[in-house]
């Protein structure tokens, strides 16, 4: 198979109320996604209400956003910063101490492991940057209908956050969802998904281990491996129910 594209990298600068507060390495989409899922993961907004204006400007690579209440720019700037395992320098404001203090997810939905090989098989079918360069990561969330919403950038916490900023946007129900990625799950992609109260992860690839204590203690299910027939789930919250004969066992 020739791919015919390269995957794209757009330096992006973050202004909020004209306070210059990082530039990211992203891919071209749904960059409105992207703004809204990071500033939400990262503890600044609670929800679309607080955003008076966001402004997407390409030209000059820039995403300027006007807060309805007032940005502290300067104590955010004091928070402790911690710098996120691959994908280049990201950065989270979030330690696992803050993560611990999140709400604890509750809800009642289950599934079957082979809907979730499914729906990762759909994921991977419906991920055309991917397709076209070979270079992507992605993101997807399963609504309770089956619906699926994909969204694709260079680095798997861009890609969760852009999904995560459709579902705010969107104001979908957390608790009926599911967050599939192409990435590896570490305590501060666990985190984004508790963040906003979602209880089911499952990636292609590994969780970590601090992931994994930590969505015990948050009473997330996390899956990870999920390929073909096969899967690994990594906790113990009941709400994954194994109908498959090649599923790995439950890990501690």
């Amino acid at each position: 198979m020739t791919r015919k594209f390269c995957p794209d990298e757009y330096p992006v600068t973050l202004f909020i109320d004209g306070n210059e507060l990082a530039t990211f390495q992203l891919t071209k989409a749904d960059l409105d996604d992207w703004a809204i899922g990071y500033l939400y993961s990262e503890g600044i907004i609670n929800g679309p209400s607080d955003l008076k204006r966001l402004t997407i400007d390409e030209d000059h690579g820039r995403i300027l956003v006007e807060m309805n209440n007032e940005f502290d720019a300067e104590e955010f700037s004091q928070k402790q910063k911690t710098f996120t395992a691959g994908c280049g320098k990201g950065v989270t404001f979030f330690s696992m101490t803050d993560v611990k203090k999140f709400p604890k997810i509750t809800t009642n939905r289950t599934v079957n492991l082979s809907y979730l090989l499914k729906k990762r098989h759909e994921f991977a079918q419906n991920s055309p940057l991917y397709l076209e360069t070979g270079g992507m990561h992605g993101a997807c969330i399963v609504d309770s209908d089956g619906n699926i919403i994909v969204r694709e950038d260079i680095g798997r916490h861009n890609a969760v956050d852009k999904v995560l900023g459709y579902a705010v946007r969107e104001g979908l129900d957390p608790k009926s969802l599911i967050l599939l990625t192409t990435g590896r799950v570490s305590y501060e992609m666990l985190s984004k998904a508790a963040r906003f109260g979602i209880g089911l992860i499952g990636t292609r690839t590994a969780a970590t281990k601090q992931a994994v204590q930590l969505a015990n203690f948050l009473q997330i299910e996390v899956v990870g491996y999920i390929r073909g027939k096969m899967a690994t789930v990594y906790t113990s919250q009941g709400k994954v129910l194994n109908d498959v004969s090649k599923v790995a066992g439950e890990r501690p």
